[in-house]
C-alpha cells in the first residue's frame, strides 16, 4: 500500500499571530442515515470511537471522532489505517438500515489554527458569530472559509480545526496565512 500524502505535504505557517497547520491523513467517513435509529447511532459511536454529538457540535479524543454535518449525516473521524476497515464494519452493521458510509479522507483537507488570536483569524474569514459565550470548544459548523464551503470546531480553546475539499487547500491555507499576518490583530475578542 503507498503511503499517503496530504494536499500541502504537512505545511506549517507561525510567523503571524497564530500557528497554522496541516494536520493529517486523517481517516474521515461521510455517514448518512436515520440519525435517531439505535442501529445507526451504535454503529456510528463504533467507528468515531466516542457518543454521537448532539446538533451543530463535535465530539473527538485523539484522531477519531463524529461531527453533526446535517440531520441525517455524521463525519466519522478515526486514524487514517484504520478508515477502509470501519467503513466495512459500518457497512455490515447497517446492511438494514437506508444508509450510506463513504471514505472521502483523501477528498479532504484538515488544518489547525492555534493561539492566543485564533478566534480572530478564524472571524476575519467566516460569518460565524465567534465571541466566546457564542461559540466554545466542542461547537461545529459548516459555513464558509473567505470564499469556500468548509466546516470548523475548536477541539479546545485557542485550537480550531478547520476540515474542508483537499481542491481549495492551497487557498484555505494561503486565506489563513493572510488573515494572520503579524501586525494584524484586531483586539476584538
Amino acid at each position: 500500500m503507498s503511503e499517503p500524502v496530504t494536499a500541502l505535504r504537512g505545511a506549517t505557517d507561525a510567523a503571524g499571530i497564530v500557528q497554522i497547520r496541516e494536520i493529517g491523513p486523517r481517516g474521515m467517513i461521510t455517514l448518512r442515515g436515520d440519525l435517531s435509529d439505535k442501529a445507526t447511532i451504535k454503529a456510528a459511536v463504533a467507528a468515531g470511537g466516542v457518543n454521537v454529538p448532539e446538533v451543530r457540535h463535535c465530539n473527538t479524543e485523539g484522531e477519531s471522532g463524529i461531527a453533526w454535518m446535517s440531520p441525517d449525516e455524521v463525519l466519522i473521524m478515526c486514524p487514517y489505517a484504520e478508515v477502509h476497515a470501519r467503513i466495512a464494519d459500518l457497512r455490515t452493521k447497517l446492511a438494514k438500515q437506508h444508509s450510506l458510509a463513504v471514505n472521502v479522507s483523501d477528498a479532504r483537507a484538515l488544518f489547525s489554527v492555534t493561539g492566543p488570536h485564533a478566534r480572530e483569524v478564524m472571524a476575519k474569514l467566516s460569518p460565524v458569530d465567534l465571541h466566546v459565550d457564542a461559540f466554545t470548544p466542542g461547537m461545529f459548523r459548516r459555513t464558509r472559509l473567505a470564499q469556500v464551503p468548509a466546516a470548523f470546531w475548536m477541539p479546545q480553546e485557542q485550537t480550531f480545526n478547520i476540515v474542508c475539499f483537499r481542491s481549495v487547500a492551497v487557498y484555505v491555507y494561503d486565506v489563513l496565512k493572510v488573515a494572520a499576518q503579524p501586525g494584524s490583530e484586531v483586539g476584538h475578542f
